[in-house]
């Protein structure tokens, strides 16, 4: 099966604003692969230098502390949200600008979606696609218009994307997944939607 790189062909009643705050969904773990660590900490560098403010889990852990450290050492605004049940399994970050405490999992997501301007998904396990599925379902229902973009780091989410493919094909999605979903290679093209 070919795969098409999705484009983000916004429909007309959505604009784009700058992004001045990105929910970052992603590990606790770090994976076998290093080049996610390594785009975890590029993004917390590039989103520190733009002045974009991180919203996360609010873990030290995995690539999720990654992105955490890397733009509070460069200067960066990091407000993590994690949940009371989270605390010891996650490791809260205690070096970061801010951290919310949520009584749930579900109070710990509609934070972090409501406190951001978009959000972007990096390598994770069940976690990070509950997140993924649901923000874009939210979009989907109109109850916001926040971009969604995967970093397909080292083509990591290559085979989600053929399967949301497959999805449009046998006709499961009511509109085109290129209308909700963006996705990048590198950490370097979100730049141009930070200005």
């Amino acid at each position: 099966m070919k795969i098409k790189k999705f484009t983000f062909p916004l429909p007309q009643f959505i604009s784009i604003m700058a992004i001045q705050s990105l929910a970052v969904f992603c590990g606790s773990k770090k994976g076998t692969n290093p080049l996610y660590t390594a785009h975890a900490a590029q993004l917390g560098k590039i989103m520190a230098e733009n002045n974009v403010r991180v919203i996360y889990g609010g873990g030290s852990a995995g690539i999720m502390g990654t992105i955490a450290d890397s733009a509070m050492e460069h200067g960066g605004s990091v407000t993590g949200i994690i949940p009371k049940l989270l605390l010891e399994w996650e490791v809260q970050h205690k070096r970061i600008t801010e951290l919310i405490v949520s009584d749930d999992m579900h109070i710990r997501k509609k934070t972090l979606y409501n406190l951001c301007d978009a959000a972007i998904i990096l390598p994770g396990g069940f976690g990070t696609l509950d997140e993924l599925f649901e923000i874009v379902t939210w979009n989907q229902l109109s109850i916001h218009y926040k971009p969604v973009f995967i970093l397909n780091t080292d083509g990591f989410y290559t085979h989600l994307i053929m399967h949301i493919q497959k999805m449009r094909e046998e006709e499961f999605l009511y509109e085109q997944a290129e209308k909700r979903i963006i996705v990048i290679n590198d950490p370097v093209e979100l730049i141009k939607y930070f200005t």
